[in-house]
């Protein structure tokens, strides 16, 4: 390229201590990690996303290429092309046709396109040609950015785990059809952060909103073919992007002031991160930016055939988060997204692929070790996903103290139980008091467990109750995608009914479900749309179905199902015997009761080993931490009636007090109802929840 109407000066050696492009008001700044390649060339383009100049990045200090460009600003688009071995076999895929993003970069312009041109081998062929094709023209270009348009001063909002209630929601499909969102605002972060959403949110007690993926990221070739696209977006390359598709009116701004917003209303924001794989799937899959700056650092590749990529995550390839310089930008971009934007906490997909050392899991691995000794991440919600597909996996209950878990044990169980299969009474009864067997070690808090009836990968609790099948045909796998077994039941008919009767058990189902969740020891998540009888038509892998399918439709939600919801998260919020930090485990208190006690409906001590077990009833004390000094501590009976007809449930006695009926399942609409018989019905497939209370 030439250098005509150049408007910066010369090159110069820079600095390498700070990775990305940074302006200090005179040039900018350029460093790259590159531990393998032989030469690092910045390329920069004019608005219309033309090439002007090629500059050698003029140093190197160990595996950081840097230069500083005197004179050029902010605004400025740019991307690399690095020069080094193409040799598959040996885990190296350079090929400096191809332009690539700053993995460090702000912000994105353009989009991506799919196009042979991005592959680095002669797409259709054999990865081991070599493409000579530019990609410049079909792949986005970095930005430098001005740091004064987002600095780095944000403050998360400090709540504590014990209080907690998640709403899991996508920032597109959540607002895009609300008709009490601007219409420019809707389907982004804008509208997430609305006065409407905020009213809703408020409503229902959450404490925090937990965004499904809202880093950069890019729709698989696959899904492009068929015509379709990453809904969910668990396919990051901008890992200091927000996601371009949902900037509304605010533009980039528009996500802190989202945050800002929702931390003036009490509401804490989660998001949900994919640090494990990127978007350039497997040895098939384009050359976008990782792969092609440093494949054999960047990836975990087969050992004696690096040729392939170790896939743990399912997704093509798997981040080698035990590099140092992987585990830097995993670091850097946490950081960035707690300062720049107030973000509280993070929830890791297949968070044990990051704990993965080349030994295997281990929680005290250097990812672990690093962000819980870090300044900034040490202080937000940390969540993980305990699991991943490779070789023992499934980690459930074994992340450290300070990680909270998605439970899909406790998922499941409640869904079997409310189904009536044979020994969920007693999974239940384990996953009431937050999974104490899988939690309670190491001093961790009863806060540990999420825990949750549906989450956006599988039914919704709607569907759950409305089909005993996937039907995930517009997926295009032919139905093969997405979970088989759901422990779910149609109620004698697949899909929608004009049966009032089916129609009136399927929404007793949903609110069992719903208030089994916020009635447990732990960590509520709800999914958004469950809260009023959202459906997915039976597709429960809808992370290709950016459409009426899985979007909210706010126009059929149920009212008296958001009522019931947030009729039970304010009883749980009012309760904290209902929210306990500390495991409970039937210990004696200092006035000889103990602070869990599991009865029958007709008064006597529960036989756990009968085989036949289907209903049950426990009784919760608030324990000194949570009843705070008061002389009559909180007193929680919870009764879980799953026959087919009303039961009479023996009330303990608690004279003078007595017992007041706040929760009833079996009415969409909640009412308090005071007690004054020694006995009371359980209306049939119901939970009632009962509180102590003065005697009048």
């Amino acid at each position: 390229m030439t250098a005509a109407n150049r408007t910066f000066g010369d090159p110069r050696s820079g600095r390498g201590n700070r990775l990305g492009a940074h302006w200090d008001g005179e040039g900018t700044n350029f460093a790259l990690f590159s531990d393998h390649a032989h030469k690092v060339t910045l390329c920069l383009f004019d608005a219309a996303g033309v090439e002007t100049h090629r500059i050698d990045l003029p140093e190197r200090s160990g595996a950081i290429w840097h230069g500083f460009i005197p004179g050029l600003a902010p605004g400025q688009l740019y991307g690399y092309r690095v020069d080094g071995a193409y040799a598959p076999d040996r885990g190296h895929r350079f090929n400096p046709n191809k332009l690539l993003l700053d993995p460090y970069t702000r912000d994105f312009h353009g989009r991506f396109q799919h196009d042979p041109a991005c592959f680095g081998y002669v797409w259709g062929t054999d990865d081991h040609s070599y493409d000579e094709r530019d990609s410049a023209p079909f792949v986005p270009k970095s930005v430098v950015s001005h740091p004064d348009t987002l600095p780095l001063d944000a403050k998360p909002l400090d709540r504590d785990w014990e209080a907690a209630l998640i709403y899991e929601a996508h920032v597109r499909g959540t607002t895009i059809t609300h008709p009490g969102i601007a219409p420019e605002k809707r389907g982004t972060y804008d509208g997430m952060a609305s006065d409407a959403m905020l009213e809703h949110l408020t409503t229902l007690g959450v404490t925090a909103v937990e965004l499904l993926p809202v880093q950069a990221y890019q729709s698989e070739g696959g899904l492009i073919d068929r015509g379709l696209t990453n809904y969910w977006g668990y396919n990051t390359i901008g890992f200091f992007v927000p996601e371009p598709r949902y900037l509304g009116p605010s533009g980039a701004r528009g996500f802190r002031a989202m945050v800002d917003r929702f931390h003036a209303a009490g509401i804490q924001v989660i998001l949900d991160v994919v640090y494990n794989h990127s978007a350039e799937g497997d040895q098939l899959g384009p050359t976008l930016s990782f792969r092609g700056l440093d494949n054999a650092s960047y990836y975990r590749l087969l050992d004696g055939q690096p040729r392939y990529y170790v896939n743990d995550t399912g997704c093509g390839n798997t981040l080698n988060v035990a590099h140092p310089f992987v585990l830097r930008l995993i670091l850097d971009s946490m950081r960035y997204w707690v300062q720049a934007f107030g973000v509280d906490g993070f929830r890791f997909d297949l968070a044990t692929t990051l704990a993965r050392e080349p030994h295997g899991y281990d929680r005290h691995g250097g990812f672990m070790d690093a962000l819980r000794q870090d300044p900034v991440l040490a202080n937000v919600k940390l969540i993980a996903e305990p699991w991943d597909i490779g070789p023992g996996g499934y980690r459930l209950g074994q992340f450290p103290p300070e990680f909270a878990e998605w439970n899909d044990r406790c998922r499941d169980t409640i869904r079997r139980f409310w189904r009536g299969d044979a020994r969920a009474a007693q999974d239940l009864g384990g996953a009431l008091l937050g999974s104490a067997d899988l939690f309670d070690t190491r001093g961790r808090r009863a806060w540990s467990s999420v825990n949750f009836a549906a989450a956006h990968d599988g039914f919704t609790l709607a569907d759950v109750t409305a089909y005993t099948h996937r039907h995930n045909e517009a997926n295009g796998e032919h139905n093969r995608d997405g979970h088989h077994d759901n422990h779910s039941e149609n109620f004698g008919v697949e899909g929608p009914t004009e049966d009032k009767a089916i129609s009136a058990a399927r929404s007793r189902r949903i609110r069992n479900m719903l208030a089994t969740v916020l009635l447990s020891q732990g960590t509520p998540m709800i999914l958004a749309g469950d809260e009023g009888g959202n459906t997915q038509g039976g597709n429960n892998n809808a992370y290709c179905q950016d459409n009426e399918t899985a979007w909210l439709d706010w126009e059929a939600i149920d009212g008296n199902q958001i009522a019931f919801t947030a009729a039970v998260a304010a009883f749980r919020h009012a309760h904290p015997t209902l929210r306990q930090s500390l495991f409970l485990h039937g210990a004696e208190r200092s006035d000889g009761c103990r602070d869990v006690e599991w009865r029958a409906f007709d008064g006597s001590e529960l036989n756990w080993r009968d085989p036949g077990l289907s209903s049950l009833c426990v009784l919760l004390r608030g324990s000194a931490e949570c009843s705070k000094g008061d002389a009559s501590p909180d007193t929680i009976l919870l009764a879980f009636n799953r026959e087919d007809a009303d039961q009479s449930l023996h009330l303990p006695d608690i004279a003078p007090r007595r017992w007041l009926r706040a929760i009833d399942t079996s009415e969409a609409l909640q009412q308090d109802t005071p007690i004054d018989t020694a006995t009371v019905p359980v209306p049939w497939c119901s939970l009632s929840a009962f509180v102590a209370v003065e005697a009048a």
